[in-house]
């Protein structure tokens, strides 16, 4: 793309999106991130990683009811 340079040669580049998606589980913060990620696959194309923003617990009879978690799912664009 570069004329007269060492860079001449066609240059592929992706462009990537982040999205942030919330999931939960009653059975653990493990689970949570898989049903998210499971669940975002189903709309979602070109999935290529993920960080766990925040984990978080509802409380209910003073034991973990539900365990939810915050991430941020990247994805190339078609």
């Amino acid at each position: 793309m570069y004329p007269g340079t060492p860079f001449s040669k066609e240059v592929r580049m992706a462009v990537a999106r982040v999205t942030k998606i919330t999931a939960s589980s009653k059975k653990s913060f493990d689970d949570a991130i898989h049903q998210g990620l499971e669940r975002a696959a189903k709309t979602v194309r070109g999935i290529t990683g993920l960080e766990i923003i925040s984990q978080k617990g509802k409380i209910e009879g003073g034991k973990i009811f539900e365990y939810r978690v915050t991430m941020e799912v990247t994805f190339v664009l078609e």
